[in-house]
Parts: C-alpha cells; structure tokens; sequence
C-alpha cells in the first residue's frame, strides 16, 4: 500500500499551472516543511518535501493556500527519473496529493465582543421566561 499522510507548512506559495489541450487541468506544485520528531544539535530539523496536486485538489490550493499556511495531506509517494541537459540521471521524489484540509484555524483579529452578531443576554432572564433555562 503506497499511502502518505503529512502535516506541515508551504516553504512559499504554491506554483499552479493549466495544461494546455482540451482537457486541460489545474496542478499546484509546492514544498511543504515538515518537522522531524528529533532534534538535532538541539535545534528543531524539518524535511523539505515537493508535492504536486492535480484537478480540484490543485484548485483548491491555488485559492486558499500560500506560504506559511499549515496543511494537513493525504497522498501516495512517487518515484521518477529523467535526464537533464547536461546528460545526467536525476532521481525524483514527490507527494502525489489527493486530499487536502487546514491544519489549524484561520488567525482572526481581536473582536470586540460588543461588534458581534449575539444578543446580550441579561443575567436575570430566568426570571423572565416562561420556562426553566439550564
């Protein structure tokens, strides 16, 4: 069984592309740090991972992802070669995305609890209901 699951934060925001042809489709290209369970030298260690994302998957990314953005993924690992320019062999590893969902909330700015859309609810109001509340 060849399954991935990662969290961790986009290193910069995601490179999304269109193919071309009459099926074209979205791909999202991104690295994404994930922290290692170790440290080393004391200091927090992090792999680099390159995922690439295709169809809706890749929509998504391209609207509501960009560096910093705490993801958590599901996907399969996947392997390639191809040789460059100069000739040489070069080996690749990439996360194959195929879900995706925010790891953490979205950070909101301090509200003042007075400009929100909820009714200020007295403290005697048992005394005023037909009914027991609690």
């Amino acid at each position: 069984m060849n399954r991935v699951l990662l969290i961790g934060r986009l290193t910069r925001d995601p490179e999304v592309r269109w193919t071309q042809g009459q099926d074209s489709m979205c791909v999202a290209k991104f690295t994404l740090a994930v922290d290692r369970r170790t440290k080393t030298d004391g200091g927090q260690s992090a792999d680099f991972i390159s995922c690439t994302a295709f169809k809706k998957t890749a929509e998504f990314i391209d609207k509501y992802v960009k560096k910093g953005t705490k993801i958590a993924l599901e996907g399969r690992w996947q392997t390639g070669s191809y040789t460059n320019k100069d000739g040489a062999k070069i080996y690749t590893n990439d996360c194959i995305v195929e879900m995706v969902e925010f790891a953490e909330s979205k950070q909101t700015e301090t509200k003042n609890p007075a400009d929100d859309d909820f009714m200020n609810v007295p403290n005697n109001i048992d005394d005023e209901v037909p009914f027991p509340m609690g």
